[in-house]
């Protein structure tokens, strides 16, 4: 059972490149476990995928040639079936040893063993371990039929009557064991140790592998080829860094972009080019997506993170002199940019308000009507969040009164002209700068200060971590846009499932929660979907509570991902606190509170109450008789909880919650004599009753901040 590295690689015509990574991945690691699962290659073996536009491979360490035998133990029947009254097998059993490649002279190996109720035969036998090009042929098919193909091509083999169905038409196969070939098929194809290089690099046309460790080293050094994808891309990225620092500037931070250059290139020569400076006068966003989307380009961006006249290509050949190279790149980017500035300069030459009336030529959903009607909804949301920020107290308080009016008014004009720029051949073009551009057109036209931000930011957070508004109007604006979203949504029963979520309804709603928490605004949650259901009309069936549900399960989510405990999450969101911004603070306290040392035991003694109560049927008494107090436990706990109960709840009025629930820590000792020395349900029903209010005066008490009980282990 010789151990050596294995390697497998198919070499195929050009990839998807927005695929490769993930087709890579799973290559690597679909072969790898089957062979783990059929025990040729350890449980911590080392695996390195391949993946370059032209090929899929993997190599992994320490794989046998053969896997050890096996010892197992099978369940044959109940010895009252497989055996006569006299011990005798019966035909049932020899026929069954017979399926098995075994006859009666096994019959003094079979053990009796307890099989539930009954008594059954087992039988101990050694399987052989699997030989490697079985067991490779086995992960090999695995590991073609589990990889996510975007769109399977069918094409003919050299034959000329055998289909094969792939990703792309693959040309190689290559199977080595150390230094031998393994007899494997894929893919109409049988495995050997040819593969090719770079088309135009390599030094020789076919890169005969010697060795499966020498794989990637042999490939580059003849094929002209970083196989390895994390490799090429480390290299392309530092690259890229160097030649920005040449100009004093840095590539603009693109991830997907990185990976996409990377499936695209297999040897990458990063080159600097330019266009003229003119074309910076069209917004940057606009120059840089076309230069993104379209060439793969890498934007260069000053210090303050200006565009500048620059940009890095990634070239897959290595030309002496690469000046046809990049002025090839540059002739090409012209055009691109061209018709950026054409569309920029079209699109102002019409008011954004001159706009208004296309909206309702635009559908926006087929049962819930055109953006017209959307925008009208949004405007309407808005105007109510505005109302109930008038009703702010302090520490919430956001604008004074005559500020709150300019507000409205703000609002209501970014509301109407917050869609058009979906009308405009630059977001046409370009549905990614939607709101973008509108805030470049608002203030091209001297729109009010704000307004156009607000225009510009109004679908942010657009995604997690992005920049929230960053004014009121724009904050204002954000809410109702994805409100109007999620209750249309979910009232016309559009909502999320567990692995599909078409319209981004979970990236809404937490939108909805950032703008509420980090904003600290004074909004109430179910305030905010009760007004934005009205709008609809008779469009939707109200969503109010399944909406509620959804947004706490996201709150959860979210806070979990921040580091907070399910115990302090569930803890905090079991009195569904309506005010979200409430939630961090309440969350601290709480986390302050376990680490009391009274901790623990109040939250056992509330967890007890709470099931006290919970038993009690009818309506809970709350009015205490301090002449029914008669034991002295319970004496002693009424006047604790008058005395603690007032300075927690002034605590909690001032929104100090970390004070409310530490203020509780006084009650500890006597709640635990109580429950000593003190009988709840006492005989004399008078008696109880009072007992019962005074837990039930407790547990209200421990609870404004948060349920207590669920931190009890």
């Amino acid at each position: 059972m010789t151990a050596q590295t294995l390697l497998v690689e198919l070499f195929v015509e050009e990839l998807p490149p927005k695929a490769l990574k993930k087709l890579g991945e799973s290559f690597a690691g679909t072969l790898a476990a089957s062979l783990q699962a059929q025990g040729l290659a350890p449980a911590d073996a080392v695996v390195t995928p391949f993946a370059s536009p032209r090929r899929l491979g993997v190599a992994v360490a320490g794989v046998l040639s053969k896997a050890a035998d096996r010892a197992v133990q099978q369940k044959l029947m109940p010895v009252a079936v497989a055996l006569t009254a006299d011990g005798q097998p019966t035909p049932a059993l020899l026929k069954k040893l017979a399926a098995l490649g075994a006859d009666a002279s096994v019959l003094p190996q079979l053990k009796r063993q307890p099989d539930g109720k009954a008594e059954a035969l087992f039988l101990d036998s050694l399987v052989p371990g699997v030989l490697l090009p079985e067991g490779l042929q086995k992960a090999l098919d695995e590991a073609i039929a589990k990889l996510p193909i975007p769109k399977v091509m069918t094409y003919q083999l050299a034959d000329g009557w055998s289909d094969v169905k792939f990703v792309r038409p693959a040309h190689r196969l290559v199977a080595l064991h150390g230094e031998h070939v393994v007899h494997v098929q894929a893919l109409g194809l049988t495995a050997g140790r040819e593969t090719q290089g770079h088309r135009f690099e390599a030094s020789v046309p076919v890169v005969t592998l010697d060795h499966a460790e020498r794989y990637a080293q042999q490939l580059r050094a003849q094929g002209a080829v970083i196989a390895a994808f994390d490799e090429r891309r480390e290299e392309i990225r530092r690259q890229l860094e160097a030649a920005a620092a040449k100009e004093g500037l840095k590539p603009i931070d693109d991830e997907a972009l990185l990976d996409e250059v990377t499936a695209l290139v297999e040897k990458p020569n990063v080159l600097t080019c330019q266009f003229e400076k003119d074309f910076l006068a069209v917004p940057q966003e606009c120059l840089i997506l076309t230069m993104k989307a379209n060439q793969k380009y890498f934007p260069l961006l000053d210090a303050q993170g200006k565009l500048t006249h620059k940009f890095l290509i990634v070239s897959n050949i290595h030309p002496a002199d690469p000046s046809a190279v990049i002025g090839g790149n540059e002739r090409v980017v012209r055009p691109r940019l061209a018709d950026a500035k054409f569309f920029f300069d079209q699109d102002r030459k019409k008011t954004l308000a001159s706009r208004v009336p296309g909206l309702a030529k635009v559908v926006y959903h087929g049962k819930l009507g055109t953006q017209a009607e959307r925008s009208e909804r949004v405007r309407q949301i808005a105007h109510a969040i505005v109302g109930q920020l008038r009703l702010a107290v302090l520490p919430y308080t956001v604008l004074a009164k005559d500020e709150l009016d300019v507000l409205d008014s703000k609002v209501q004009e970014a509301a109407t002209l917050a869609k058009t720029d979906l009308l405009t051949d630059m977001v046409g073009e370009f549905p990614e700068l939607q709101g973008i551009m509108g805030g470049y057109y608002a203030r091209h036209e001297g729109l009010r200060d704000g307004v156009a931000i607000a225009i510009e930011d109004h679908y942010k957070p657009r995604f997690a971590g992005d920049a929230l508004p960053r004014n009121h109007t724009g904050t204002v604006l954000a809410l109702a846009d994805k409100l109007e979203t999620l209750v249309g949504l979910f009232g016309i029963g559009q909502l999320p499932t567990g692995d599909k979520d078409p319209f981004a309804l979970r990236r809404h709603a937490l939108g909805v929660i950032r703008l509420l928490v980090e904003k600290n605004l004074s909004l109430e949650l179910p305030a905010l979907i009760a007004a934005a259901v009205p709008v609809f009309g008779s469009l939707i069936q109200d969503p109010s509570e399944a909406l509620r549900a959804f947004f706490a399960d996201r709150l959860a989510v979210s806070l979990r991902e921040q580091g907070y405990s399910a115990q302090e999450v569930d803890a905090v969101l079991a009195l569904h606190p309506s005010r979200l911004g409430d939630v961090p603070r309440r969350l601290e306290a709480v986390r302050a509170f376990a680490a009391l040392p009274e901790a623990d035991s109040l939250a056992a003694a509330n967890k007890r109450v709470s099931n006290i109560l919970k038993k009690v049927e009818g309506e809970l008494p709350t009015a205490i008789d301090a002449a029914l107090l008669l034991e002295r436990a319970e004496q002693a706990l009424a006047a604790a909880l008058a005395e603690v109960a007032p300075k927690a709840d002034a605590r909690f009025e001032a929104h100090d919650y970390t004070g409310s629930l530490q203020a509780l820590a006084a009650l500890k000792a006597p709640v635990d004599a109580f429950f000593d020395g003190v009988m709840v349900n006492a005989e004399d029903p008078a008696l109880r009753a009072n007992r019962l209010a005074l837990l039930n005066g407790l547990h209200a008490a421990m609870n404004r901040v948060a349920d207590l009980s669920r931190l009890a282990s």
